[in-house]
């Protein structure tokens, strides 16, 4: 709580006011705390109901998993035009991007939790060794309990829900937590959920910061979280407080290494998909878009001018009038991309766009050829339409540029050269690699996504958010009768010998020693 001196001080108001003023500033502030107190009782009450419903085992039956995954598929179905109406007044999402990357991608996802769901859920025989007669083992998912999920503004709604699909198929209370940089989005998830799901376990909180800060420093069962490294080391220290297990979906600086490909159609293809994933997914605001490319030097001329012609062809003259690129999500985020441009060595290696129009949010999709390294632009994850391609003597140097880097979310590499695609799978450590495309490994079900070290820790999609959600318990069951009667003491030569044969594997060595057929080595006696 702050003094009422140094809120005066900070509003530029004298502090020796009358005693009048000082008496309503107090009693100001009082009621002011009052009601953080009352809101914080409220949500309080509300995650202790979430975790009685949780404790009654109404969240385990698989009845109640199909539900919660069908009124999600309801509300995606019903509410598709409110969808494209938030993410438009967001992010300036065109329709079809928006079902492409968040509407469509999620229909696809609740459907594949739906077909595979009683498989998930059921136990997996564990193989056991003959030496453990008459037992049996197995391992039986769990929910974790009470979960939290905070999701990140570029895809509103696709890193809300993509995450309670997991969740929700493994059995678990959920408070979701949307980001409040897409109010739009946020409050459409706050009023349709309750409408679709169980409100007694699935819970949308709104709120900016604060709130967010507040919900961490809870106890929870699991948090997942999605946004940037600087946020997430924020997240897993509040989380070591109770030991919460944490996901953290990060991001980071993903290139795509363009090799000198013989074929023109081979080229332009590359081309297509490397802009796609750059300029159409968010405007760049997106973790697993191309960051920057790599190229030998020798080919970097014709590429951008490839480059030039394919996003005259895909975003049009006037991308701005196109509608086909995303606006910047807030000034304060497009402030910052201006000055990455507005470096001037960094300006001065523009080679097209460049055009930025801070009243509409919009930055023209933009080249760079080899800015300086050692420049902002090249240092932290761009998050915008701007691409810098960096020269290399020869491809095979990306290796060592990648490696002396974080660890990126990806690596996009556009080869037919299969020495060159092993050297990259066996020589680099990355969240995934993709060969000749880019961010179709997040639509693979059967793919984890996730990051390694500042990209992220943990994975989901598919079968992998439901295991994300849920405890694997071991489960052994044993019949009285049989037992290793060595396994107790009083200890002697034979048990020793019995248990080197044991844990080895020997059925021969342990038969032998029983009938007293096998030379036992003494056990060392000490003083």
């Amino acid at each position: 709580m702050v003094g009422w001196k140094q809120v005066l001080l900070y509003m530029n108001i004298p502090s020796k006011r009358s005693k009048r003023t000082q008496t309503c500033l107090s009693q100001f502030f009082e009621r002011d705390m009052e009601l953080e107190n009352e809101v914080v009782e409220e949500m309080e009450r509300e995650l202790e109901e979430m975790r009685e419903c949780y404790r009654s085992g109404r969240t385990r039956e698989a009845s109640w998993r199909k539900s919660q995954l069908n009124g999600l598929l309801q509300l995606l179905r019903e509410r598709e035009e409110e969808i494209f109406r938030a993410l438009h007044q967001d992010l300036g999402k065109h329709p079809v991007e928006a079902y492409r990357d968040e509407i469509g991608s999620l229909i696809k996802s609740v459907n594949y939790a739906l077909d595979g769901l009683l498989r998930w859920m059921s136990g997996n025989k564990a193989k056991l060794p003959r030496i453990a007669l008459l037992s049996t083992a197995e391992i039986v998912p769990e929910p974790l309990g009470l979960v939290l999920i905070i999701s990140s503004w570029n895809f509103p709604i696709g890193l809300s829900l993509e995450p309670l699909i997991g969740a929700l198929a493994a059995g678990n209370a959920v408070v979701l937590k949307p980001s409040e940089l897409a109010p739009e989005c946020s409050s459409l998830l706050a009023n349709a959920i309750p409408r679709y799901l169980d409100y007694k376990a699935v819970k949308v909180i709104q709120g900016g910061p604060g709130t967010g800060e507040r919900l961490l420093h809870w106890k929870w069962d699991k948090i997942f979280f999605t946004g940037s490294a600087r946020i997430g080391r924020r997240v897993l220290a509040a989380a070591a407080e109770h030991l919460t297990p944490v996901t953290l979906e990060l991001g980071g600086k993903c290139p795509a290494v363009i090799d000198t490909l013989s074929s023109s159609f081979d080229r332009k293809v590359a081309v297509q998909r490397v802009l796609g994933a750059k300029f159409t997914f968010s405007a760049g605001q997106v973790c697993i878009g191309v960051d920057y490319v790599l190229v030998e030097k020798k080919f970097s001329s014709t590429l951008v001018e490839l480059m030039k012609v394919e996003m005259k062809k895909m975003l049009g003259e006037n991308p701005r009038e196109s509608r086909t690129v995303s606006r910047i999500v807030n000034k304060h985020h497009f402030l910052r991309l201006q000055s990455l441009l507005l470096d001037p060595l960094v300006k001065s290696s523009i080679v097209h766009g460049g055009l930025m129009d801070e009243e509409n949010l919009f930055i023209e999709p933009t080249i760079l050829m080899d800015p300086p390294l050692q420049a902002a632009i090249m240092k932290d994850e761009i998050f915008g339409p701007l691409l810098p391609i960096v020269t290399l003597n020869k491809i095979e140097d990306s290796i060592e540029f990648i490696n002396s880097r974080p660890k990126p979310l990806a690596i996009y590499v556009f080869t037919k050269d299969e020495s060159l695609g092993r050297s990259m799978v066996s020589k680099t450590s990355s969240g995934s690699v993709v060969f000749n495309d880019t961010i179709i490994q997040y639509l693979a079900d059967a793919l984890p996504f996730g990051g390694i070290g500042e990209s992220g820790m943990g994975k989901y999609h598919g079968k992998f958010s439901f295991d994300t959600f849920s405890h694997n318990k071991a489960v052994l069951r044993r019949s009285f009768l049989v037992d290793f009667w060595f396994r107790f003491p009083p200890w002697n030569d034979d048990k020793l010998q019995l248990f080197r044969s044991s844990y080895c594997y020997d059925y021969l060595g342990i038969v032998l020693t029983v009938l007293g057929l096998k030379r036992t080595n003494g056990v060392s006696k000490r003083d």
